[in-house]
């Protein structure tokens, strides 16, 4: 018999996000039903919805920041740890047989597009596990979880359990600790390892941009330039570490504003933005033997433009990250540690909004009023 619920619906290409009933099938073997206490919205979500990235297909319930509570476990759930009533982060989803897995850099699995956006289940031939009341498929298993929902079938592969737990008032703040911040602090900490004397240009000031600033402070690297257009987020940087800030809507000359405080360039440029003509323009200030890091996601049709001989003759590097490489595993206990130690202070970028409310949290991110809206499921 299925299981009933509430979720955040998609109906079609560009549609909104519509509060719907949906049916959960049973669990299965490799999976584990959640109870979703908070679920972080990520711009990735937006860019799905929109229909600028790959799916499996509409209607679909997306979300891919979630954590809660386990309600039942899979009959074969490899890992034995996991028990009913425990407390779980939800992140991305991977093959753990491929090179880049075996390795320890799941975020740069080969078949991450397969499992985390086309694929609901990790057997092909099994349905998505949503379904509407009266029968319609949903895709679902969006990151192995699909999380903008109050229960939800989620892929072992997804759930990641931390020798902590927190209270309810402060799990809200660690909700994206699966994907955005991950992301951010990733980036640094796993793919650049910047030495304490670099210096690291972080464009955007959104939450990936800060538990990227974050990173690099809890590494002890001191020259860190913050690039925004808002200048409460520059100010917000400078109080959590950042050493320099840049307006660029009054300082459009990126190039110039990142050199006026490394003279050389800056050794490691990490861009959260996606905006092409932001990169393309902090490209012209990378130091020689830098490395340029793409995070943001960028519209299909992008066409950045590379001095094929600046590149090779600075010895310069730019590459493409996706979930900072890394195991969700091993990472997010980590993170978990910094926030313990005071080191990971994401409470102050986050705004938790009750689950009905999710229009007025996107309202207010796109209009620069928060960082990081998480939407509170025990509010529905």
């Amino acid at each position: 018999m299925g299981i009933p619920t509430k979720a955040y619906l998609v109906e079609e290409k560009g549609g909104p996000f519509i509060l719907r009933d949906v049916v959960l099938d049973g669990v299965g073997p490799d999976e584990l039903l959640i109870e979703l206490k908070f679920t972080g919205l990520c711009h990735t979500d937006l860019v799905v919805q929109a229909g600028l990235m790959p799916l499996g297909g509409f209607p679909a319930v997306l979300g891919h920041e979630g954590t809660g509570i386990i309600r039942q476990v899979g009959s074969d759930v490899k890992n034995k740890s996991l028990k009913e009533g425990d407390q779980v982060f939800l992140s991305f989803r991977s093959c753990q047989e491929c090179s880049f897995c075996e390795s320890g850099k799941c975020g740069a699995c080969v078949h991450t597009t397969d499992l985390n956006f086309v694929r609901s289940r990790l057997e092909k031939s099994k349905p998505s596990p949503i379904s509407l009341p009266n029968g319609t498929p949903v895709h679902g298993q969006f990151f192995g979880q699909s999380s903008l929902s109050r229960l939800a079938v989620v892929s072992e592969r997804s759930v990641v359990k931390c020798d902590v737990e927190f209270p309810l008032e402060k799990l809200g703040a660690l909700a994206p600790l699966g994907c955005g911040y991950l992301t951010g602090a990733g980036t640094v900490a796993n793919v650049l390892r910047p030495a304490v004397t670099s210096s690291i240009v972080i464009m955007g000031m959104g939450a990936v941009g800060i538990a990227a600033l974050l990173a690099a402070k809890a590494l002890g690297v001191e020259k860190i330039l913050a690039i925004d257009i808002v200048d409460e987020k520059l100010d917000l940087a400078l109080s959590l570490g950042a050493s320099h800030a840049v307006n660029t809507l009054r300082n459009p000359d990126i190039p110039g504003g990142i050199r006026e405080h490394f003279a050389d360039g800056g050794d490691y440029i990490l861009d959260t933005t996606g905006v092409p003509k932001v990169l393309q323009a902090a490209l012209g200030a990378l130091a020689h033997g830098g490395t340029f890091a793409l995070i943001g996601a960028m519209p299909p049709d992008t066409d950045l433009q590379f001095n094929a001989l600046d590149i090779l003759t600075g010895c310069k590097r730019i590459i493409g990250v996706i979930e900072a490489w890394s195991d969700p595993q091993e990472f997010i206990p980590q993170l978990v540690q910094w926030y313990k130690d005071g080191k990971f202070p994401v409470d102050k970028i986050v705004q938790v909004y009750p689950a009905g409310k999710l229009d007025r949290a996107l309202d207010d991110l796109k209009a620069g009023k928060v960082i990081k809206p998480v939407l509170s499921w025990d509010a529905l």
